[in-house]
Parts: C-alpha cells; structure tokens; sequence
C-alpha cells in the first residue's frame, strides 16, 4: 500500500510522482504499439498469354497502417501507383527495357454516403469497408502489359512488379510525417521474377 503524507497544498511526494511518470510512460508505449507502419506485399503474380499480348495477374497483401487508416476514413485521399516493369536480359550490358505499365489509383471516403470509394481513371467502385477497397486494389486480373510483337521465343526476360503509396499526392504535412515518421510510412516490397516466352511466367511467395 502505497501511503505519503504531505500537506493539502504541497506538491505530491517523490514516490507518488515516480509512480504518476510509470503510468504515463507506459500508456505512452501503449500508443505506440497501437500504431504501426503499413505494408504492401505481393503474394503472387503471373503472365499469361492473351490473343495479342500477355496478361498479369497478381495479387497484394494491402495494409496501410493505423495513422493511414484513420486519416483516409477522416477525407485525406490516398493515391497509389501499379508499376511494371518488363525488360530482357543482355550478358554485355545492363537490361533492356521492352515494356512497361503503370496505373493509377485514388481511395478516398465520403462521410455522406459512409462509403470508400476507389478510383482508377474514369472508373469508379464504392465499397462499405476499407478492407473491402484494399482487397479490390490489390488484386490485378488480366491486365495487358507486354505486346506479342515485342518478344522472342526462347529470350529470358525479368519482370519487376509494385504497388505502392505515392507520397508525392498526401497533403503537405503528412508528407513531412511520412519522411520523419515510420508509423506514417508504407513499404512497397517489389517482386521479381524471370519470364521465358512458352514455358510460363509464375511466381509465388
């Protein structure tokens, strides 16, 4: 039992204040814990062949962290890029760049609606959770990136894919957060996997 006797107008005793700084300290670290930096992992990823190009197919474990979460479903729009990239391997040099693709995304939430909403060009899908948005962008479904006319049977090629948040489009102060902060940041890892025309593209984690 913890007991300190001081008059009704004193400041509290040493003991009392050591324990006042024990528990701040510790509901500190509290904070911390629940907070954490997010994360965008390929899981698996795929090139296939189409009528007249090859076709990805990928998919992404999305988590944006607990500061990114909440400042999306406050109104701050979050924009990502989908980049591929398709070179073919030269022994004399550095790659050679054949293809490539980039797309654009943009989450958002409107209060009104209570609605995520994600954007990518002129298309757009609400959604009623953010899990449910994530899930949608992190998957990639018969896209064409690589034209037939551009590659050789029997060349071996690299193939590179990433997900990631671009930092360039947050509001000015989060991007400072973003640079100084971790728990404001995302890793994008980047897959990567050799691709030889006829005997498949398949690459897993």
């Amino acid at each position: 039992m913890l007991c300190c006797r001081s008059a009704p107008d004193s400041a509290p005793c040493p003991l009392l204040r050591h324990l006042l700084r024990w528990l701040l300290a510790l509901a500190m670290a509290s904070l911390v814990e629940m907070a954490h930096a997010g994360m965008i992992e390929p899981i698996n990823a795929a090139l296939t062949a189409g009528d007249d190009s090859y076709l990805l197919s990928a998919e992404f474990q999305v988590d944006l962290g607990a500061n990114l979460e909440e400042a999306v479903s406050r109104g701050v729009p979050l924009y990502f890029m989908l980049e591929f990239d398709f070179t073919r391997s030269r022994w004399y040099w550095a790659n050679e760049h054949i293809a490539g693709k980039t797309i654009n995304y943009r989450l958002s939430y409107a209060a009104l609606t209570r609605q995520y909403r994600l954007s990518r060009g002129g298309l757009h899908q609400n959604f009623a959770t953010l899990e449910e948005a994530l899930r949608v962008m992190g998957r990639v479904a018969a896209l064409p990136v690589v034209d037939k006319s551009v590659v050789k049977a029997g060349d071996v090629y690299q193939a590179a894919l990433r997900l990631s948040l671009d930092r360039q489009q947050l509001p000015k102060p989060f991007q400072v957060d973003a640079i100084v902060n971790a728990d404001w940041q995302v890793e994008a890892k980047t897959l990567r996997w050799q691709f030889t025309p006829g005997t498949g593209g398949h690459t897993s984690k």
